[in-house]
């Protein structure tokens, strides 16, 4: 590309598409991948072990697109979040901007372009990650609604004890990639997801939630992790607070990010520290440390069932 007679680098995208037994809908997520706006992308695939139709089909595409747009690797075979973090840490992946991308969504076609409107004007040092709310489609590709539109500004004390949008509505620049990669591949985390909103908001990075959908999120059986849009699901989520299962994921991240703990911001590592301490204080310290720590969910729903869960020692 020339400008005034000068060239000019155009900012290159790397998708990572995970896959495993895709045959269903994949497909449809390949064509609305080749039929995004910004076109300055190329798609490496990590499939976990599928036994289907799935490599025959990322074949195809990789015929229609070309061998140096498509590329095909194996997975580890530990599970989804395991798969991203190996296909994000690969060395051989070098491009300005990465997006996450599942098999079984559909991209809006101004998906890429409207992230990297955002994403662009975040200095090339900070690490940047945009991400946005979902519309849910069934699985004959019908619309059944919006997932939530989360209105209080992402940090660090919201993602230590929530995930505020899905990994494939995520788009993040390349010192949001570093910090991944530096923390490396080989982590007990719950989602890829949930580990890149706490990485990039502890380290002082910045991350925007957009109102707007950037994907038909398919809602189906096989879904490792469904939207929470009905109350149903919100409750459930909720009962999970007070059952013991999130203190079990809490373990997990803060643990992982317990190796990453100096690469906090001074502000984030207070944060961190507090809440660590207060998980394990008797019943009054807890309450206080778990308040003082200022960690907060989205809604005021949450935050009553979050501090009921801290005073049940269940966080």
């Amino acid at each position: 590309m020339q400008d005034n007679g000068r060239s000019v680098s155009i900012p290159q995208v790397a998708i990572l598409l995970c896959t495993k037994n895709g045959q269903r809908f994949l497909e449809a997520q390949l064509d609305s991948i080749n039929k995004q706006t910004y076109p300055y992308w190329k798609l490496w695939v990590s499939d976990d072990g599928s036994q289907d139709d799935t490599i025959a089909i990322l074949e195809d595409f990789q015929t229609l697109c070309g061998n140096d747009r498509v590329l095909i690797c194996d997975g580890p075979r530990k599970g989804f979040a395991a798969n991203f973090l190996s296909l994000t840490c690969r060395n051989d992946i070098k491009a300005e901007f990465y997006a996450y991308a599942d098999q079984d969504d559909v991209w809006e076609a101004e998906k890429l372009a409207g992230a990297l409107q955002w994403l662009e004007k975040i200095p090339c040092n900070l690490p940047g990650l945009y991400c946005s709310r979902t519309r849910l489609i069934d699985e004959k590709g019908n619309d059944i609604g919006l997932s939530p539109n989360f209105r209080k500004p992402p940090c660090f004390a919201n993602a230590l004890v929530q995930s505020i949008a899905g990994g494939n509505t995520m788009v993040f620049n390349n010192a949001a990639r570093l910090l991944l990669r530096e923390a490396g591949p080989n982590l007990d985390i719950v989602s890829h997801d949930w580990w890149t909103y706490l990485l990039v908001s502890g380290c002082g990075g910045k991350v925007f939630f957009d109102p707007r959908p950037t994907i038909c999120y398919r809602q189906h059986s096989g879904n490792f992790v469904g939207s929470n849009r009905k109350l149903t699901g919100r409750l459930a989520r909720m009962s999970m607070l007070l059952g013991g299962g999130f203190r079990d994921w809490n373990t997990r991240n803060l643990t992982s990010l317990c190796g990453f703990a100096s690469r906090l911001t001074r502000e984030n590592r207070h944060i961190f520290e507090q809440f660590m301490i207060s998980r394990d204080q008797p019943f009054f310290s807890r309450l206080l440390k778990f308040r003082s720590s200022g960690v907060c969910r989205q809604s005021v729903l949450g935050n009553l069932v979050l501090f009921a869960a801290a005073a049940f020692k269940k966080l």
